[in-house]
């Protein structure tokens, strides 16, 4: 089942090759994408919400790039009186780090009638499901859309095609209103999520999905049906394709020779906003195998789902960039940012004709770990034909409620011998970051901590990333200093790193000063992915937790977003309550986040910046190309009348050569 001699597929992790020099986009640029931001009133959930939208839907169009290659992604600010960032959720900005996305960490933000040219660089083990996202406010809840690394070549399993499943909270209440209820005092909850959309489509809360006629429905980016695009056309991607067998031209291979047409992402694997009150579809054609791609763009709920007399699903990814070895499961849980890549096999026709016939079924997602639990369906439908059936009258699965033991101490690298994970001895530090809600009693304002420190995007005047580059070693953290004061320097709030350390970052989970509620939280690390080590109930116990993997022999894949459990609904104030561990050996320098991924607690200060490596390490752009970054709308960011002048770092040469085709893993 290892098929090693697949490894030769993996290139190791080459970045394409640099180019360092100052460029200007002008009408003779054309990007490999284009993002354009606005705001719309757009039908959703059975009602309707004012949204920031992606070139005209929520979520945005799903953009495919290949391993091993850098792509220019133009970002519109077309908002009229927004600030805005993109951050490609997962992929590491390595080399580019103004195009992280992070407001006042790494970039200032575009303005509004602006753009900004995002320079996006992927290794050749890279290929994957990311999203992207805004990272300013609350945006994030409708901007966002699948960001879909490609595998360069054949990925090493063997599928047909592939669906994605993209996951987004609905609330009634505007983005301006859950923000000032959660920032200012007195202190107004953003209340429980008011449904769970698919694909951009759902049911809101107090609503009952209606059946709906056959065909439409499956307008799920592109609407792709047997492996045909549709008119679907982006980078690394190639123009059609067929039903043959011929691993050369299955869904899961990609042609050598496509290339980027530079187009807007209008007509590229774009949903289908509809105003009727029926169920999300996601079609599939008897006897395929299909690659799920489950991405979990939500600003707070965390869902437990599984899929209707299917209950054999196989987990070969997750969080993008390294496949690890199958993993039967019967349901998933997937915290906000995560994302998990399954095989799913299509029933036969004769196994439908064994079942009644029966052709439609129902996926039923919940939330987990929130006072007011939303049940909501989505519909795997055998034949476009086929109409869209109502919502089912009572649950048709029984799923799980407790996430604390699913899939822990599980996830291994399918290529083992590539695997890198830090062991205890290389350990050179441990940071403690206790996670605390607590609340200013003169003003009523409640605040997240993260190692008793709240930052929030304005707790800066400007990014720290500029400062760096303008006052050099001055504007870094004092590692010394922060030794002593939980990890992060008390002058310039944040967590300092040396390159070769190897760092195991703890969260410790605890009872809030609001009568000791504890709450589940989904941490996420920008810069590169982590090794998760584990977790568990009550107060980290280093000596416990390593003895655990030394006798069981783990060493997990890497990630970039896993879950903090609250185990117990409440605690002592300030009790441990449950833990999360990583490792991470730190290389690449830059100015980087770590946060909880619930919107409304970054906005209370659950996020945290990290440097990591020295002033001449950070600063890989040379005197010359950097005045245009350093100014909050800068010469970097264009508009209707002045063209860009930014630093490429890459020539776009594509470094994706597969080498030798082997025989994929069948799981089915």
């Amino acid at each position: 089942m290892r098929a090693t001699a697949l490894s030769s597929l993996l290139l190791g992790s080459w970045l394409p090759a640099a180019l360092a020099q100052m460029v200007t986009h002008d009408a003779n640029f054309h990007p490999d994408h284009i993002l354009r931001v606005s705001v719309a009133q757009v039908p959703l959930s059975c009602e309707s919400r004012t949204d920031i939208v992606v070139n005209g839907t929520s979520p945005g169009p799903a953009l495919h790039i290949l391993p091993g290659t850098s792509s220019w992604i133009r970002v519109y600010n077309d908002m009229p009186d927004q600030n805005l960032t993109m951050h490609w959720h997962g992929l590491t900005q390595r080399m580019a780090p103004f195009a992280d996305g992070t407001p006042l960490a790494s970039q200032w933000p575009i303005p509004p009638g602006h753009f900004f040219d995002y320079e996006i660089a992927t290794n050749n083990d890279d290929a994957g499901t990311y999203f992207y996202h805004s990272h300013v406010g609350m945006q994030a809840m409708s901007c966002t859309g699948p960001l879909i690394v490609d595998d360069c070549g054949s990925s090493p399993y063997h599928y047909d095609d592939e669906r994605i499943f993209h996951f987004q909270d609905f609330f009634q209440k505007s983005d301006q209103e859950m923000m000032q209820g959660v920032t200012e005092g007195p202190f107004k909850w953003t209340g429980e999520t008011h449904g769970i959309l698919l694909n951009g489509k759902g049911v809101a809360t107090g609503r009952q999905a209606s059946s709906g006629p056959s065909g439409g429905g499956r307008g799920f980016f592109g609407g792709r049906l047997g492996g045909s695009p549709d008119g679907f056309h982006s980078n690394g991607r190639r123009d059609g394709g067929d039903d043959s067998d011929d691993e050369s031209e299955s869904g899961d291979s990609q042609s050598d020779n496509a290339a980027s047409n530079g187009s807007d992402d209008s007509n590229q694997a774009q949903v289908e906003i509809t105003a009727g009150c029926t169920l999300p579809v996601i079609d599939v054609e008897p006897g395929k195998t299909y690659r799920f791609r489950f991405i979990g763009a939500t600003g707070l709920s965390f869902l437990t789902m599984g899929l209707e007399d299917h209950p054999d699903l196989t987990i070969v990814q997750v969080d993008g960039s390294e496949y690890n070895a199958p993993v039967k499961t019967d349901h998933l849980n997937m915290g906000a940012g995560q994302r998990f890549d399954v095989l799913f096999k299509a029933k036969t026709m004769d196994e439908l004709a064994q079942n009644g016939n029966k052709s439609t079924f129902y996926l039923q997602f919940e939330t987990l770990e929130r006072p007011e639990p939303y049940i909501g369906y989505g519909v795997v439908r055998y034949f476009h034909s086929n109409p869209i059936p109502a919502a089912p009258a009572n649950k048709v699965l029984d799923l799980s409620h407790d996430p604390t033991q699913w899939m822990e101490y599980t996830f291994v690298p399918l290529f083992p011998e590539q695997n890198q994970a830090p062991s205890a001895s290389e350990v050179t530090r441990r940071i403690i970051i206790d996670a605390e809600q607590k609340q200013d009693k003169a003003t009523g304002r409640v605040v997240w901590e993260l190692a008793h420190l709240s930052w929030t995007e304005h707790t800066y005047t400007s990014p720290l990333l500029v400062d760096i580059y303008e006052r050099g070693n001055e504007a870094l953290p004092n590692w010394e200093a922060a030794q002593s004061n939980y990890g992060w320097d008390p002058r310039t709030l944040s967590f300092p790193c040396k390159f070769g350390e190897t760092l195991e970052i703890v969260f410790q989970n605890t009872g809030s000063e609001l009568g000791g509620i504890v709450e589940t939280h989904p941490f996420h690390a920008h810069s590169k992915h982590y090794y998760d080590i584990g977790s568990g109930k009550g107060k980290y116990d280093a000596e416990a937790n390593n003895n655990k993997l030394e006798q069981t022999g783990y060493k997990s894949v890497k990630r970039d977003t896993t879950m903090l459990y609250r185990y117990d609904e409440t605690a002592g104030v300030g009790e441990p309550a449950g833990w999360r561990a990583w490792r991470i050996k730190i290389t690449d320098a830059g100015v980087w986040m770590i946060h909880c991924h619930i919107l409304a607690h970054m906005m209370m200060g659950m996020q945290s910046v990290w440097t990591m490596g020295d002033a001449d390490q950070i600063q890989k752009l040379p005197p010359t190309a950097i005045s245009g970054y350093l100014t909050y709308g800068g010469d970097v960011y264009g508009n209707a009348t002045h063209a860009p002048s930014l630093y490429q770092y890459f020539n776009g040469t594509n470094q994706c050569k597969p080498v030798q085709r082997r025989e994929r893993i069948r799981v089915y």
